[in-house]
């Protein structure tokens, strides 16, 4: 089943986290939660996912996609096909500010400050705007085409 978001749907996924969080506590979920939506997402896109949460995004999402994050995997892919992933910009700005763990994998381009204060999520995306990796302090980001300015300022 896929789950139609809009972009006023704002950290969808993050409530879901901290049950998740209050019932598993430190020894972590064990299990594995697959949703799917479809759509453009509004701001803090899968904010705080941990541990066996799996999320997919067809379509667009808007700033600070996985924000937080400290597990579980990110994908977000254009709808449709035809589309150049190397062009088209599917992630808004700040993406991963905080993220401890967790992957994100993103079959487009995002814009400004990708991965900004990353300190263990691992990602893959397109290509990314200004001052991608600033202030990262740890985990893995690959950009597989062109970025802005500034790249790993901080590091």
């Amino acid at each position: 089943r896929t789950v139609p978001i809009i972009n006023t749907d704002r950290s969808v996924c993050a409530r879901l986290a901290g049950e998740i969080a209050a019932r598993h506590g430190n020894t972590g979920f064990k299990g594995q939660l697959n949703l799917t939506f479809e759509g453009f997402a509004g701001q803090s896109f899968g904010a705080f996912n941990v541990q066996g949460m799996n999320v997919r995004l067809v379509g667009e999402a808007n700033d600070y996609v996985g924000k937080g994050l400290c597990g579980g995997r990110l994908t977000v892919v254009p709808p449709g096909s035809g589309n150049d992933p190397g062009s088209q910009v599917i992630l808004g700005n700040t993406c991963l500010y905080g993220a401890t763990g967790g992957e994100l994998f993103a079959y487009g381009r995002a814009g400004e400050r990708f991965g900004v204060r990353n300190s263990g999520a691992r990602t893959v995306v397109e290509g990314a705007g200004d001052h991608c990796c600033e202030y990262m302090t740890g985990g893995v980001v690959v950009v597989l085409g062109s970025t802005g300015r500034n790249v790993a300022a901080g590091m």
